[in-house]
């Protein structure tokens, strides 16, 4: 297998079909909420990964990003409060965007959250199954910095891809810091870090051999004479994600 780097001026566009991408979606909010409602009242109060963020509001934030996916109304209302904000403060529009997620939910127990969470997740997925095919193939119009450096994507490989790795990424990051065990298994979580693989392997272009380890795990190669590596799945993930240095090609950035 041979691997080329993606020209950052095409809009990035999802690898995964888009019925195996909606299952994936349906799956990881399902498991995103088996793992909040699990938790104890200490663990809400827990800081995470996202540094400006608790449990509780990193919640808020699934929970809001959700709510955006399940409605054309309410995304578009997020965006034009985002918007302004982002104008007012001087900040990224993504950042203006969380804030207002996590902001709103503020005084959102975690009862309420566990239940919100439940109940948009179906709503999200269905929204997101609706978005017709030639939207998903459209540019967003709002270049990504990835790496320090700016690319297109399709809104496709938003709805389909980015929306449930940033979910996936977000439980792999309560399980840091609630000391609780991810739920992982290679018809979900493994699909999942499959498609993480293939993109890696194609932003950076070059021989490698990876092991990864666990359930979500597997092993991939391209080219001779490359970079070996071995370490566990979710870790691999959570380096090219940003949460945690990564030499050689594990410094390659994905996002999530």
């Amino acid at each position: 297998m041979s691997t080329t780097v993606k020209d950052r001026r095409t809009p990035r566009r999802p690898a995964l079909d888009r019925s195996t991408a909606m299952a994936l979606a349906a799956d990881e909010y399902q498991r995103y909420a088996d793992a909040v409602a699990a938790l104890d009242a200490d663990a809400w109060v827990r800081p995470t990964a996202c540094t400006l963020w608790d449990v509780r509001q990193m919640t808020a934030h699934v929970v809001g990003m959700a709510e955006m996916a399940a409605g054309i109304r309410e995304g578009a209302r997020q965006r034009r409060i985002a918007g302004k904000d982002a104008a007012a403060k001087g900040i990224a529009f993504l950042d203006a965007l969380t804030d207002v997620q996590v902001r709103e939910r503020a005084d959102h127990s975690p009862a309420r959250l566990v239940e919100d969470v439940r109940g948009v997740g179906p709503r999200a997925v269905r929204g997101r199954r609706m978005v017709p095919g030639f939207l998903r193939r459209r540019d967003m119009g709002m270049p990504q910095e990835v790496q320090g450096v700016e690319e297109s994507w399709t809104l496709g490989y938003l709805v389909d891809v980015i929306l449930t790795r940033d979910t996936w990424m977000h439980r792999s990051d309560l399980a840091e810091a609630t000391g609780t065990t991810m739920a992982l298994t290679p018809g979900h979580d493994g699909v999942i870090v499959a498609d993480v693989v293939a993109e890696w392997a194609g932003r950076h272009g070059r021989p490698y051999r990876l092991t990864l380890t666990g359930p979500a795990g597997g092993a991939w190669s391209s080219g001779d004479a490359g970079e070996e590596l071995e370490l566990d799945a979710v870790q691999f993930c959570r380096v090219l994600s940003g949460r945690g240095s990564g030499e050689g090609l594990l410094a390659t950035a994905v996002p999530f």
